[in-house]
């Protein structure tokens, strides 16, 4: 799951003002920092997080450099005619023929300026725009006509609102924003909304379950992740990679064990786990490693593994029909484990018969180390 990316620009105003922004950026996730060349170093010791930086060589410390403040570029004054030669397209060209990652920077005032960030876009990894009063329009645009190129458009916006709006704009979005803030809920807003944009939802159908049944002894495995899920919430498992089971989190209270909201306890060890677009099996997770953490709705966000504990306990399989096809699990026999309904609602695999309904993620495509293949493969 390739998220959506969030910046925040700190170039202007008293370092101490700016060091507050930068902080909050780094507890809330931002991806990267826009402050001016001779503040890098300074970034770099409040913690680990990618710099951008205004710069006009390969001198900078930066991971990305930033051509276009202080320029024509950044709507400054009204472009010459001959702006298409540009300083700032010159020095762009030549940064990223070094191998160096580079963003151009472009306020966009009108639409000559929209006109000019397409042009530079072709000679930079990122294109930074910045509007005045006109902001929607040339954002689609700009999406619409480089949507083919190797490029990543990133928005400059002052609120969580506009970020919402650009990073939704013709279904597609911005790649990502470029935030202007000083406020921390707004900073940790964006971040969310930034989690959830660009990560398609899945396609959940209900299989009707035919045979719930024990079979013994064996090693199952509890993935206890570094988030905090909610009822209905869990990760997508199951013993053939066309047909994942939806297995709740145990975020919901229990007679039998306090609430565990950070775990699911998945299922036997040969399982396979919903990671991204592939597939893992359970006992191959670590601490460290992302998960997909899946909702009723098929709506999916990362989860980050903290620990996994795999323990020799009592199993059940569960098999259910879904549009005539059988599909399969095993999981621990226990009552604080639960499938997720049709309806949403978690339901114990105790409590389990065959005709209710589950929620299963199926396709038609098999997999061959955790990717999806066109060929032929049987599972059963």
């Amino acid at each position: 799951m390739n998220r959506k990316s969030v910046w925040i620009k700190a170039d202007e105003g008293r370092w101490d003002d700016r060091k507050g922004r930068i902080t909050t950026g780094l507890e809330s996730g931002v991806d990267y920092v826009l402050v001016d060349a001779n503040d890098v170093e300074k970034v770099r010791e409040l913690g680990d997080i990618k710099v951008a930086a205004f710069a006009h060589d390969e001198k900078s410390a930066a991971d990305i450099i930033v051509v276009g403040k202080g320029s024509e570029g950044d709507g400054a004054k009204p472009l010459p005619p001959d702006f298409s030669g540009s300083f700032d397209i010159i020095t762009a060209t030549r940064l990223k023929g070094k191998g160096l990652k580079v963003a151009g920077y472009v306020v966009i005032r009108n639409k000559q300026y929209e006109e000019f960030a397409a042009e530079m876009a072709g000679a930079c990894d990122y294109i930074i725009t910045v509007g005045t009063d006109w902001k929607v329009i040339p954002l689609e645009n700009l999406i619409a006509g480089l949507h083919d190129k190797d490029v990543q458009i990133i928005s400059g916006v002052r609120t969580s609102e506009e970020a919402k709006l650009s990073l939704e704009t013709m279904e597609h979005g911005s790649d990502g924003v470029l935030l202007d803030t000083d406020d921390p809920s707004e900073i940790k807003k964006t971040v969310g909304m930034a989690e959830r944009a660009g990560v398609e939802s899945l396609e959940l159908g209900a299989a009707t379950i035919t045979k719930v049944e024990q079979v013994g002894m064996g090693d199952r495995v509890c993935v206890d992740t570094c988030n905090l899920m909610t009822s209905g919430e869990g990760m997508l498992v199951g013993s053939q990679s066309c047909g994942l089971f939806l297995v709740n989190s145990e975020a919901d209270d229990s007679p039998y064990v306090a609430s565990r909201p950070f775990r699911v306890n998945a299922g036997a060890v040969h399982a396979y786990v919903l990671v991204g677009e592939k597939t893992k099996y359970l006992c191959e997770l670590e601490a460290g490693d992302e998960v997909a953490i899946v909702n009723a709705a098929g709506e999916q966000r990362k989860g980050i593994v903290g620990r996994v504990k795999i323990e020799r306990r009592p199993l059940m399989l569960i098999e259910a029909d879904l549009n005539g096809k059988t599909v399969k699990t095993i999981v621990q026999n226990a009552e604080t484990i639960k499938l997720v309904s049709k309806g949403g609602k978690p339901i114990a695999v105790t409590d389990l018969k065959a005709g209710d309904e589950v929620l299963v993620k199926f396709e038609e495509i098999g997999r061959h180390f955790g990717m999806k293949v066109e060929e032929t493969i049987i599972e059963k």
